[in-house]
C-alpha cells in the first residue's frame, strides 16, 4: 500500500521591501484554507529565508475555525496562540532574529484581482493603513465596481447604447463643395 501526500504549495505572500520607512505591516499572506494546521507551514517556511526562525504566532480564532497549540514546520515546531483583541485580519508572528513580523491576512474565497489589490496595499513601505482598514477599504472598493458593472449592463441593455434609425431621410440637405486648391 502507498501512500499519496497532498500537493504541497508555496505560500502566496507579498512581502514589505527593506527600507527605512516602517509601517504598521510587513506585507500580506493569502491562504488556501481556514485549515492553520496546513496553511502555517508553507508560510513559516517562507518567512524563515527573510526573518529567521519564527516561533511562534498569534490570530484572532473568529477567522480561523480550529487554532491548534502547536504546528510542526521544517525541523522544529511553531506555538500558536490566540487573542480575540487582536485584528481579526492581522497575523502576528515571532522571530529570534528579526522580533515580529506583522501580516494582513487575506480571506481565503476572496477573487483574485481582490487579493491583488490587497497583497500590493499591505506592502507599501511605511503604510499605517491597519488590517482591518485595508479590507473595509478593499470591500468598498469591490461595491463600486460592482455598481459600476451594473449600471454599465443597464445601459447596454435598455436601448441606451445606439440611436434609433432615422424614419424618413432628410430631405433638401444641401452639400456645399469645397474649393479645389484648400491650403491651411
Amino acid at each position: 500500500m502507498t501512500a499519496t501526500l497532498a500537493p504541497s504549495y508555496s505560500a502566496r505572500l507579498s512581502l514589505t521591501p527593506k527600507t527605512t520607512l516602517a509601517g504598521l505591516l510587513d506585507g500580506a499572506w493569502w491562504p488556501r484554507s481556514r485549515d492553520l494546521a496546513a496553511e502555517l507551514p508553507p508560510l513559516v517556511d517562507a518567512l524563515e529565508e527573510c526573518f529567521g526562525r519564527i516561533t511562534r504566532v498569534t490570530v484572532n480564532p473568529t477567522r480561523w475555525p480550529v487554532v491548534p497549540h502547536k504546528v510542526a514546520v521544517a525541523g522544529h515546531t511553531v506555538h500558536v496562540g490566540w487573542f480575540t483583541e487582536q485584528d481579526p485580519d492581522k497575523m502576528i508572528l515571532l522571530s529570534y532574529t528579526v522580533g515580529r513580523v506583522d501580516l494582513l491576512v487575506i480571506p481565503p474565497e476572496t477573487e483574485p484581482a481582490a487579493a491583488t489589490r490587497l497583497m500590493a496595499a499591505a506592502a507599501v513601505p511605511g503604510s499605517v493603513l491597519t488590517a482591518g482598514v485595508l479590507m473595509s477599504d478593499e470591500a468598498a472598493t469591490g461595491r463600486r465596481m460592482r455598481d459600476a458593472r451594473s449600471s454599465e449592463d443597464v445601459w447596454e441593455t435598455d436601448g441606451g447604447a445606439a440611436l434609433p434609425p432615422l424614419r424618413h431621410p432628410v430631405v433638401g440637405a444641401r452639400m456645399i463643395p469645397l474649393p479645389k486648391n484648400t491650403r491651411w
